[in-house]
């Protein structure tokens, strides 16, 4: 049993969450009790009562109120009135924006926003013949917006567009393996895309790719390039 020595007069030498800790309480926390019958668990109850002039019986509670009520006040549990909501897309971000990615695997490459999902996060894409970048979601604090703009209305005006939300990204179980076989299985054995994710990114990648052409050559460079910091770079003083 932990003991809570005072440290000062009143105060405890330990919190009240590192004394729950200590004694083990959490062990209790969930235990389940034997199941009660459906009786025990109904409010009230009918009871014969004897005399002619007392109809027989009565309806009484199940439990008994108690007769004496703890000096502390039980604490209940509060509910929570927040509700999620899908964070507001800032001023610099629009459908075409050209983006910098700050992480991730494609930390530094340029990709062109395309919507917003349901989520709050940004569907961007490279286009992926331009800069490898394939669909992605990504969060809007960890990417920096450019000046540059992309014509992306026939893209978005693409059936194929409708088919990406948060659900496109979600990742198929795959079949319980024995650790051993995980282990000495080839990467490179690894399965293949669905042929429905192709099609939506060869879709997106044809009206993208068409869009860049129409404003030269110097726009492909830019997406392709990856962009970095050297020493003496002042992020804050450049402009995008």
């Amino acid at each position: 049993m932990a003991r809570n020595t005072f440290a000062s007069p009143y105060v405890g030498r330990l919190g009240r969450s590192k004394l729950f800790s200590k004694k083990g309480s959490y062990h209790h926390t969930n235990r389940k009790g034997v199941p009660a019958n459906p009786e025990a668990l109904a409010e009230t109850k009918e009871k014969p009562i004897g005399g002619a002039k007392n109809a027989g019986k009565r309806v009484v509670p199940t439990q008994k109120a108690p007769r004496f009520y703890p000096a502390d006040d039980v604490r209940t549990k509060k509910v929570s009135r927040k509700t999620p909501k899908p964070a507001k897309l800032r001023d610099s971000i629009m459908p075409g924006t050209v983006l910098i990615l700050l992480a991730g695997r494609f930390r530094g490459k340029r990709v062109v926003f395309l919507k917003q999902l349901p989520s709050g996060l940004l569907l961007v894409t490279g286009p992926f013949k331009v800069n490898g970048v394939p669909l992605r979601r990504v969060n809007q604090a960890y990417v920096i917006a450019t000046s540059t703009k992309v014509d992306v209305s026939a893209a978005t005006a693409d059936s194929e567009l409708a088919k990406v939300d948060d659900a496109y990204f979600r990742r198929e179980k795959a079949a319980k393996s024995k650790p051993e076989a995980s282990f000495f299985a080839d990467p490179a054995n690894k399965a293949p895309l669905p042929e429905n994710k192709v099609a939506v990114q060869k879709a997106l990648d044809k009206h993208l790719i068409a869009s860049i052409k129409k404003e030269g050559p110097v726009l492909a460079k830019y997406l392709a390039a990856t962009f970095s910091l050297s020493n003496g770079d002042k992020p804050h003083a450049m402009r995008f």
